[in-house]
């Protein structure tokens, strides 16, 4: 049997706040309430953090990205989804504003987070670090630079969004 605890967190007004209000958090695996598993929100339910996002799943819009951006709010971000796994990296060209990028397996568990990508730079970033076993990524996330810290994500943590294939998902909304 799982110990849940529903609405642990209430600190935040607003769509996040009642958001963060509505999660599920249980003992063993993070599930999050089916009714807040929107394809606009990104769960985070070990860190009870809600992530509104645009969506990047096609090679125009991740191509786009978040170039020409002057600012990006707390708890917003993008949310780039491939068809399928496969090895990637991004780059900073035309990206004004510094990035973290939380790089995602087919699970939603994440596998790498860059922290604070420096804007306008070429420079190839990996969605994986040398001897990663499953260097494939379905997901990645930007948001922010420091909003990864600030939030308290981690390696291993599980995103629950209802885009995963809920049947293996790490985190999912059941």
């Amino acid at each position: 049997m799982t110990a849940c605890f529903r609405g642990l967190m209430r600190k935040l007004p607003g769509p996040v706040g009642a958001v963060l209000a509505s999660l599920t958090i249980c003992a063993g695996p993070a599930v999050a309430d089916p009714a807040m598993c929107q394809p606009d929100l990104a769960l985070f339910p070990d860190v009870e953090a809600a992530i509104r996002v645009e969506i990047a799943d096609d090679p125009e819009e991740r191509a786009q990205g978040l170039m020409f951006r002057k600012e990006l709010a707390p708890l917003s971000g993008m949310l780039f989804i491939y068809e399928s796994p496969r090895p990637v990296a991004f780059w900073m060209r035309n990206t004004l504003i510094p990035l973290d990028m939380i790089f995602m397996d087919a699970q939603g568990s994440i596998r790498h987070i860059r922290h604070a990508a420096v804007p306008l730079d070429e420079t190839p970033i990996p969605g994986h670090v040398d001897g990663d076993p499953e260097p494939e990524r379905l997901m990645i996330l930007e948001i922010a630079g420091g909003e990864a810290d600030r939030l308290g994500l981690q390696e291993g943590m599980a995103m629950a969004f209802p885009g995963l294939d809920q049947s293996r998902a790490a985190a999912p909304c059941q």
